[in-house]
C-alpha cells in the first residue's frame, strides 16, 4: 500500500508536528487516532448534499459535526450530551473538530438534526464504500470472513403479524404413483436469492426491531431484542461490507448479499463461513464468482465431515470476523441509544469507518 504508507508519512512527519504548534499542546494517543481517521476518510468530499443550498436559516458546519461523531466513536463516548460536553471541555478536541470557540458549538439538538440527516442520506455507508474501494482497487484479499452480532436495540420488538394455521395435507409414503403429481416443497430464501439482483435481496431483508436467538461461542443460546449486523472482513482486520437486519434474520440469508456487494469492491480468492452458512447454494453462489467456499460443516443428522489440513490452516482465519466485532465494541458497538434501523446503522457505521480506517494504517505502520 504505497500511497497509504506515504499519506502515513506524511501525517506522522508534517501534520502531527504542524497541528501540535498550532494547539500549543502535544497529541494525545486519541487525538492522534482521531487525526489519522479523518485525514484517510477525507470526509469532506462527502459533505456535499449536506451544504447549505442558500434556503432557509444556515445549517451548522456539518463537516464538525461530522468530525466530532468520528470522535464520538474513537473515544467510544455513550451519548451526544457526553460528546457535546466533551469537545467542550477538551479546546485541543474542539479546534481539531473546527471549532474556535465553546459558543461555536452546536446545541444537543442541532447534533440530533444533523444525525438524522446523515442517518437518511446513509452517509457512514457512503463512506465506507467509498474508502474499501479506493484502498483496494487494485488488490487482492486472501481471506473474506463472514459472521454476524447481535446489536441490542432500545426500543419496543414490531409486532409481527400472526400467520393463519393451515393443515399442510398429509404426506404420502414412498414413490409417487404413476400419473400422481406431489406439490413441489417450496424454496428457501436462500434458493430464491440466487436468481435476484443484489437490489432485490438487500431490499426483502427484514430490518426492524424484533427478537433473536444465537449461540455464542460458548455454545449457549442468547436472546435479545434488536437487530443483527452482518459483516464480511478482509484480511488486516479491516472490515469490507456491512448490513444491518432485524435480529430473527438466519445468518445465511444475509449471505448472499453480502458476497454480492463485498464482489462489487474487492477481489478476493477465499470465503470463510461458520456452520450457520452450510447450504448448496451459498457454496455454489461463492464458486460462481471465483471464490474458493470454506465452510465449516453442519453434521444435521450425520457425521461432520473433516477439512484437508490445508483447509484447516485456511479456515483458522476466520477468527478476523470475530476480531472486528470485538474491536467494533470500542468503537460504540454496546452503547446504541438511537431508534430505527436507519440511525442505528447510521450510529455502527461511524464506528466501522473509524476502525476501518485506523485497521488499513495497522498494516503499514
Amino acid at each position: 500500500m504505497v500511497e497509504l504508507s506515504g499519506l502515513w508519512n506524511s501525517i506522522q512527519s508534517w501534520l502531527f508536528p504542524a497541528l501540535e504548534d498550532e494547539l500549543g499542546d502535544q497529541l494525545s494517543e486519541k487525538q492522534q487516532e482521531f487525526v489519522k481517521v479523518c485525514e484517510l476518510l477525507d470526509l469532506e468530499k462527502h459533505m456535499t448534499s449536506y451544504k447549505w443550498n442558500y434556503e432557509g436559516r444556515p445549517p451548522k458546519d456539518r463537516l464538525a459535526i461530522v468530525k466530532s461523531f468520528i470522535a464520538k466513536s474513537v473515544y467510544n463516548l455513550p451519548t451526544t450530551k457526553a460528546l457535546v460536553e466533551y469537545v467542550k471541555s477538551s479546546p485541543s478536541l474542539r479546534r481539531l473538530c473546527g471549532w474556535e470557540s465553546v459558543g461555536e458549538i452546536p446545541s444537543e439538538s442541532t447534533f440530533s438534526r444533523a444525525f438524522s440527516a446523515f442517518a437518511e442520506g446513509e452517509l457512514g455507508q457512503n463512506i465506507h464504500k467509498s474508502t474499501i474501494e479506493e484502498h483496494y482497487q487494485d488488490k487482492v484479499v486472501g481471506h473474506l470472513s463472514r459472521d454476524s452480532s447481535a446489536i441490542k436495540g432500545r426500543e419496543k420488538a414490531i409486532k409481527k403479524p400472526q400467520k393463519e394455521s393451515v393443515k399442510a395435507p398429509k404426506r404420502k409414503r414412498g414413490r409417487p404413483k404413476k400419473g400422481e403429481e406431489r406439490p413441489k416443497p417450496e424454496q428457501t430464501k436462500v434458493q430464491i436469492q440466487v436468481h435476484r439482483s443484489l437490489e432485490e435481496n438487500v431490499t426483502d431483508l427484514p430490518i426492524d426491531c424484533d427478537w433473536g436467538t444465537k449461540r455464542n461461542s460458548k455454545g449457549k443460546k442468547e436472546t435479545w431484542c434488536g437487530y443483527k449486523l452482518h459483516l464480511d472482513a478482509g484480511d488486516g482486520d479491516v472490515p469490507i461490507t456491512c448490513l444491518l437486519t432485524s435480529a430473527s434474520v438466519y445468518d445465511n440469508q444475509a449471505a448472499i448479499p453480502l458476497a454480492q456487494i463485498s464482489s462489487e469492491r474487492v477481489t478476493n480468492l477465499y470465503d470463510l463461513m461458520d456452520a450457520a452458512y452450510d447450504t448448496k447454494e451459498i457454496k455454489e453462489f461463492a464458486r460462481g464468482l471465483g471464490h474458493v467456499p470454506l465452510i465449516d460443516d453442519n453434521p444435521r443428522r450425520g457425521k461432520k465431515l473433516e477439512k484437508a489440513p490445508a483447509e484447516r490452516i485456511r479456515y483458522n482465519e476466520r477468527s478476523t470476523a470475530e476480531r472486528v466485532f470485538s474491536n467494533l465494541e470500542n468503537y460504540g458497538s454496546k452503547t446504541v441509544r438511537v431508534q430505527g434501523p436507519k440511525k442505528v446503522m447510521c450510529h455502527l457505521m461511524f464506528g466501522v469507518i473509524s476502525l476501518t480506517a485506523n485497521q488499513l494504517f495497522n498494516m503499514v505502520i
